[in-house]
């Protein structure tokens, strides 16, 4: 039998599956990332900060170590019910949808670790966008960390297998209508999985028109996490600051 995602990110996410392929994430560049936006946004003491697609907590715990207050959220269930453990009074975590305003107002809003573009229509990235906005005071920054899909489209291997705690997890990948698509296969117990990520390969100038009809502007866009310049045709990801 073969278990395949409907919505791919609201299933996908809150496997154990998906942990367990991800799971040797580089830690330390995450957190230097932290510190240098941090730093570059140059956010008050005990600055309060939305952590939006924020999966198990990983950038939310290290930014609250660094003496900022810090609510992550994000769809998946399990996600949030394994980084509520490490809550306490200046980190909290809640199930929510990114398309529609968290009921607070904060410092700052990170969507990091291109935790955007899995929806199929405009209208829904473009709610994303607004909602953000929304979440952010008078002061408020906020970041958007995608990947730079010219670069990851020329770099792209079209298959490849990753073994991880003896699963040998089947890593297919192609672009199609506008998404890169990313088909993942493994066998477990005799038992076929099969998931998919679709990822828009939004461009700056993409993202440029959807911060227009949303009433943000533009700031700063860097194209790596110790904030170098960006260069479309070089640069690994495409990191923007809004407000």
């Amino acid at each position: 039998m073969t278990k395949t995602a409907k919505k791919w990110y609201a299933s996908w996410f809150d496997t154990p599956y998906y942990h367990i392929l991800y799971k040797d994430r580089d830690y330390s560049e995450a957190q230097r990332f932290m510190d240098n936006l941090t730093d570059y946004l140059n956010l008050p003491e005990q600055a309060k900060i939305l952590d939006l697609a924020c999966g198990k907590g990983r950038h939310s715990i290290y930014l609250n170590k660094l003496g900022y207050d810090v609510t992550g959220v994000d769809l998946s269930e399990q996600s949030i019910t394994h980084a509520k453990k490490f809550e306490n009074n200046t980190l909290k975590f809640d199930v929510h949808d990114m398309t529609k305003p968290y009921p607070k107002q904060f410092d700052a809003v990170f969507n990091l670790f291109t935790s955007f573009g899995y929806f199929e229509t405009e209208e829904c990235n473009l709610h994303t966008i607004k909602s953000i906005k929304a979440e952010l005071n008078e002061f408020g920054f906020g970041v958007i960390d995608f990947m730079n899909s010219e670069y990851v489209i020329e770099n792209l291997v079209a298959e490849d297998t990753k073994s991880v705690d003896g699963i040998d997890f089947l890593q297919q990948r192609r672009v199609e209508d506008g998404f890169i698509i990313k088909d993942i296969s493994f066998t477990i117990d005799g038992e076929d999985f099969k998931f998919q990520e679709r990822v828009r390969a939004f461009s700056l100038k993409d993202f440029e028109a959807l911060f227009k009809k949303a009433g943000v502007y533009l700031l700063d866009v860097f194209g790596d996490y110790k904030l170098n310049k960006f260069h479309q045709k070089t640069s690994e990801r495409l990191i923007m600051i809004f407000k």
